[in-house]
């Protein structure tokens, strides 16, 4: 049984001009999603100290959103594909742009009752629309990448989650400096609007759209006719019967875990143990290092599937999970602030290298194009239901125990992670193929 077949892919470059209209703005609007959701780390210790809330009570707000996500994903992924990508990212920025003004207003209106269960209900609901960011990327894009153009799609992935907390952290970081936290809720509305607007221009579900041919993908549906309805029963009884596919949800329940458990709590770490507080030039570095090693990181692992595994991702996300083990241990270690600093994008290069390439890349392997968001949605949504565990579970041991145990709090997931990749060492979505042909599905 062999690989895929390595000959060239002769897209004209009519076509990959195209094809860069449509996945560059949706980067960008997924970037400003971003804003939209990790402004709740930038701010968390302001929050904590103006409305004194332990960890755990913050922690409660996150694992709020962080389940809301989980649920919805799983449940909107259909509708993504039903509907399309492009519908699906611009009804979610039209959500998520006005829940971020009303928590920002509300704030500067002088809200000060009920803190912990109405920013978690408004946060929740925030999540709600947030679901459908990653859903439309990865459908939107599943039938303009061949499978052995994924693994390069999955450092655009990478780079799209990077340049998003580059905005979240460093712009919202610097916003929270000038003009107060109230305002990384209320600027991202702006941004995020201005995406959907381009996106409703710019962006289109296939090729076909555009005037080019289908693309043969070569990944899980696309030998599957136009007359299979491909809906939510058959995705889920395909991917339930698919070892390929459960491994790949228990890693990201793994990923989920170690990826929030260190962007929720980074910066109130940073704040208490290294005295690094929002808007100061440590924590300008360390958020730039978020987004310059989540670009090696997705880069890196995107050219070694493609380059040295012949499309298999599971050996290089068991190289990377090692990375998440190492880095972490360094980075609770160290006692230099600059250092500190350094180490959180440097941990960061190994947690999105393996993100990108599961959610972004693997999801449409084994999803296929016509199953794409539907995948993507059980694949994050066992994500985010392991990050929730890290908002008040996680805020729990750091309130009783101290920083102390953080890093290992997150270790064992990393090790669970490389663990499931070994079981996957060899499986491509023709080998995947072949064995769900075997069942009858």
């Amino acid at each position: 049984m062999s690989f895929l077949s390595r000959n060239p892919l002769n897209h004209s470059p009519e076509f990959r001009r195209r094809r860069f209209m449509n996945w560059f703005p949706l980067g960008l609007t997924y970037a400003t999603f971003y804003m939209g959701r990790y402004n709740l780390n930038v701010a968390s210790s302001d929050i904590m100290k103006t409305f004194a809330l332990s960890k755990a009570e913050f922690g409660t707000i996150a694992t709020a959103g962080f389940w809301t996500y989980a649920l919805s994903v799983i449940l909107n992924g259909p509708l993504a594909d039903r509907f399309g990508g492009k519908k699906a990212i611009i009804f979610g920025g039209i959500g998520t742009a006005l829940f971020n003004l009303v928590i920002g207003g509300l704030f500067l209106a002088g809200w000060q009752t009920k803190i912990v269960v109405g920013m978690s209900l408004l946060y929740a609901v925030n999540q709600y629309f947030q679901s459908f960011g990653a859903l439309s990327v990865v459908k939107v894009n599943a039938p303009w990448f061949h499978v052995r153009e994924r693994g390069v799609f999955g450092g655009i992935f990478g780079i799209m989650i990077s340049s998003g907390y580059f905005l979240a952290m460093g712009f919202g970081g610097w916003i929270l400096a000038h003009f107060g936290w109230q305002w990384v809720f209320i600027v991202p509305s702006a941004l995020i609007l201005i995406m959907v607007l381009v996106d409703f221009f710019l962006v289109r579900d296939k090729p076909e759209q555009c005037g080019f041919a289908k693309l043969n993908t070569d990944d899980a549906t696309c030998h599957i006719g136009d007359e299979v309805k491909v809906g939510f029963t058959y995705v889920l009884r395909r991917a339930f019967s698919n070892p390929v596919i459960i491994t790949l949800m228990a890693a990201e329940f793994c990923t989920g875990f170690v990826r929030q458990g260190l962007m929720l709590w980074f910066t109130p770490f940073l704040k208490e143990i290294h005295q690094i507080a929002p808007g100061s030039g440590l924590h300008e570095a360390a958020s730039l290092g978020i987004t310059a090693g989540g670009i090696i990181g997705g880069l890196l692992c995107g050219y070694m599937s493609d380059r040295l595994f012949q499309s298999r991702r599971p050996p290089v996300a068991f190289i990377f999970y090692i990375g998440q083990i190492i880095s972490l241990l360094i980075l609770g270690n160290v006692r230099i602030p600059g250092l500190a600093a350094f180490m959180i994008g440097f941990c960061c290069m190994w947690i999105f290298g393996v993100h990108g390439m599961l959610s972004g890349t693997a999801s449409m392997d084994f999803g296929g194009t016509k199953g794409a968001a539907t995948v993507t949605g059980l694949l994050d949504g066992v994500q985010y239901l392991a990050s929730g565990l890290t908002g008040f579970g996680m805020g729990y041991f750091l309130d009783r125990f101290g920083w102390g145990i953080w890093v290992y709090l997150i270790i064992p997931f990393s090790v669970i992670g490389a663990v499931l990749m070994l079981t996957l060492w060899n499986q491509t979505p023709s080998r995947n193929r072949e064995l769900m042909q075997r069942k009858g599905l």
